[in-house]
């Protein structure tokens, strides 16, 4: 694995730190008036979860990790388990649902995602950035709403309520910006 400088640690960068794989979530250069200058790096573990926040300085050398993406289809879920199957070797593996947090529903049958894994170990899942849902409830349309940016509640097919704007109505497909949790556009 090559070694890098702790300054050239970027926002999504994956490191190994005390014995574990961990993602950069934030970083922060810092050029104090005395000493020597820093990035404070607050870091999410991959494997349990945890956050932690640290200092490296440019002398220090950190092991960069690269994981490998592979597109692998969703099958079903059992037990709080997601199993995904790969399209080339047929093989199965289970992850566990909370992984996604609160993207879980908008992961659909048969949908493609990308699992990262490092060596043979899966650690996470990526669903694609847009989807496309039915609408199963919201209000009518009213008289004088049509201003610009106005917007109404909606219940899509599998559950999650986002707003939309006033002109869709009841059973038509949109698609939802899964990272933002918000409308984008019809289908």
């Amino acid at each position: 694995m090559p070694k890098i400088n702790g300054n050239e640690i970027r926002p999504g960068t994956i490191v190994e730190h005390d014995g574990g794989l961990w993602a950069s979530v934030k970083v922060n250069h810092v050029k104090p008036g005395k000493g020597g200058a820093f990035a404070q790096v607050e870091l999410k573990n991959l494997r349990d979860g945890r956050k932690l926040n640290e200092r490296f300085r440019s002398e220090d050398k950190v092991e960069q990790v690269e994981l490998e993406m592979k597109d692998q289809q969703f099958l079903y879920e059992t037990d709080g388990r997601l199993v995904f199957m790969d399209n080339e070797t047929y093989e199965q593996i289970e992850l566990d649902a909370e992984l996604l947090g609160d993207r879980r529903p908008f992961l659909q049958d048969g949908m493609t995602v990308s699992v990262q894994y490092f060596g043979d170990e899966p650690l996470n899942v990526t669903i694609p950035q847009k989807v496309t849902c039915k609408v199963v409830e919201t209000e009518p349309v009213q008289n004088g709403q049509t201003a610009s940016k106005s917007y109404k509640p909606a219940v899509l097919d599998n559950g999650v309520r986002i707003m939309v704007p006033p002109f869709i109505n009841v059973d038509e497909m949109i698609i939802v910006h899964t990272e933002l949790m918000e409308y984008s556009e019809r289908a």
